[in-house]
């Protein structure tokens, strides 16, 4: 594995890491005192980044890891970035009102597909040889 997917792979986490911490501030700042899991509006948007993107790197980690294997390293990581960036995307809109999180969603939901799909059929031509 190259040192760029590494790389890659160590943003996409510190990515998630970060929205933790601005979670974190936000329930002092919005007074949502733990376990809360509801609140003022602006920090359940905040959590539900921050959940969200948990979800979507449990997905994106095995893909990402799959395609650079299977398909290229090199194009991996430029899909990686285009997932990092449609994340920020996704938490900026959402931050700010829910229904402007649409772009870093369907973004991260391409991202996601376009490697299943290439994963799915590189694996398929290895089989197949």
């Amino acid at each position: 594995m190259s040192n760029a997917c590494l790389l890659l792979l160590a943003l996409a986490t510190i990515e998630v890491l970060v929205f933790a911490v601005i979670v974190g501030r936000a329930r002092g700042k919005y007074g949502v005192p733990a376990p809360a899991t509801s609140g003022h509006p602006t920090w359940e948007r905040l959590n539900r980044v921050h959940q969200n993107s948990i979800e979507h790197l449990v997905v994106f980690m095995p893909l990402f890891l799959l395609y650079a294997t299977a398909v290229d390293q090199r194009q991996a990581v430029v899909i990686g970035i285009i997932f990092v960036v449609a994340r920020l995307l996704y938490a900026v809109g959402y931050a700010r009102e829910a229904s402007k999180r649409a772009v870093g969603s369907l973004l991260t939901f391409l991202v996601e597909i376009w490697m299943a799909v290439l994963v799915v059929i590189a694996l398929l031509l290895r089989l197949a040889r």
